[in-house]
């Protein structure tokens, strides 16, 4: 059984036909999904889903695009959500200076609240971070100092330096469909040096469909191609990363009852 580590079911393109998205990805082996939100405004949609569908999770979290719109946001608030019990992650959040969609210092205050909150319910932190590895690892760094907490870099696609520097703060990497793309031979050298204990496969769905689905709109079915690929990359057999890929997510998403 796989499973898609990220994907947001409640986007157009998805939305519209979410039941048989979700069956077709049943039907190739998918075992789960963990639906992320970016914006409070989604938060009750996400949820939803995850209320009707005993193999969906939900996660809570503001996208770091989202945060100038979201800066009377409490911690108190999030916290609050995050206490549903089919939510089992907080996220994504994170820091984007590629887009600059938001300013930086409500981006990096936003990212902080989040870690309060994970580390303070003990559920995974799911990290977005795009130009911003200087910055996303001082900010882990400190925050690790004020005490640890779980979290992941979803859809990893930053340097060798930085994912070494993340895998030895004990963090997981999430690979998503760029890693089957033609030019991502330096992401396809990174993960093949990933521990086997530390991956995860997502979509990231409607977006980033992997090969050969490349110009359609991604859907959480796509995972098993990039599994196929990632365990093509790394000399496995797709039924040893799949085994392990689950096992990686129970373990970090404890919340989750699979």
């Amino acid at each position: 059984m796989l499973i898609d580590s990220h994907c947001h079911l409640n986007y157009k393109g998805l939305i519209e036909r979410q039941g048989d998205v979700l069956d077709t990805a049943r039907a190739r082996g998918i075992g789960g999904f963990l639906n992320i939100s970016t914006r409070q405004s989604e938060w009750g949609d996400v949820v939803g889903t995850a209320e009707r569908e005993s193999d969906v999770w939900a996660s809570i979290g503001i996208h770091p695009h989202e945060a100038d719109q979201h800066k009377d946001l409490g911690y108190a608030e999030l916290l609050a959500a995050s206490e549903h019990e089919r939510v089992i992650a907080i996220g994504e959040t994170g820091l984007d200076y590629y887009y600059d969609h938001s300013d930086r210092d409500a981006q990096r205050d936003l990212f902080r609240m989040h870690i309060a909150v994970s580390r303070k319910m003990g559920l995974p932190l799911i990290i977005h971070t795009r130009d911003a590895e200087d910055d996303t690892l001082a900010i882990l760094r400190e925050e690790m100092g004020k005490g640890g907490f779980p979290a992941l870099i979803h859809c990893f696609t930053a340097s060798d330096a930085f994912g070494k520097a993340v895998l030895e703060l004990g963090l997981t990497i999430s690979i998503s469909g760029i890693v089957t793309f033609k030019n991502a031979k330096d992401l396809q050298d990174t993960v093949r040096e990933i521990p086997a204990d530390r991956l995860l496969v997502e979509t990231d769905a409607p977006f980033l469909a992997p090969v050969p689905h490349r110009g359609k709109t991604c859907e959480p079915a796509f995972v098993a191609d990039t599994a196929q690929f990632v365990a093509d990359l790394r000399g496995e057999e797709l039924s040893a990363l799949t085994d392990s890929t689950t096992a990686n997510f129970r373990r970090l998403f404890t919340k989750a009852a699979l």
